[in-house]
């Protein structure tokens, strides 16, 4: 699950259950059953054996198993084919493998900091305006009625 270079400094195993607050300096990868709230500076991987029920805050997030709980990652979430996510995805960049199975809004900021809503909104408003279709000159000074059927 995580890359060759990346060190992972902390795992929860398969077949471990861990209940409560983890803070890591470092990776976390959880390979077992894990509520509660998860923090950590770097990379959180989710086993294809984890099953977590949180609210993740991390720079990258991997979901190669079951996640119920939202997702913000500063750089990037990765969902692994095997990835089972009930919950809301924040994050610059994202990686969706086929057969992911997910339910919840997802948000790729593009590594933006503005209001996404607003960015989409103004770079539609930017194109060319539409022509006054009802009209013959489009100035709307000849208005054809539409007929109701």
């Amino acid at each position: 699950m995580a890359g060759k270079n990346e060190q992972i400094n902390s795992v929860i195993g398969e077949g471990s259950i861990f209940a409560g607050k983890f803070y890591v300096h470092g990776s976390l990868q959880v390979d077992g059953k894990f509520e509660g709230e998860i923090r950590t500076e770097d990379h959180l991987v989710i086993g294809e054996t984890g099953k977590v029920k949180t609210d993740i805050v991390a720079n990258r997030v991997t979901v190669g198993g079951t996640l119920v709980g939202n997702i913000e990652a500063i750089e990037e979430v990765k969902l692994l084919e095997t990835g089972r996510i009930l919950g809301n995805i924040k994050t610059p960049s994202l990686l969706v493998e086929s057969g992911v199975v997910t339910q919840g809004q997802i948000t790729i900021t593009g590594g933006q900091k503005k209001d996404v809503k607003k960015i989409i909104a103004d770079s539609y408003s930017s194109g060319p305006a539409l022509p006054d279709l009802r009209s013959k000159t489009g100035d709307g000074k000849d208005d054809v009625p539409i007929k109701k059927k």
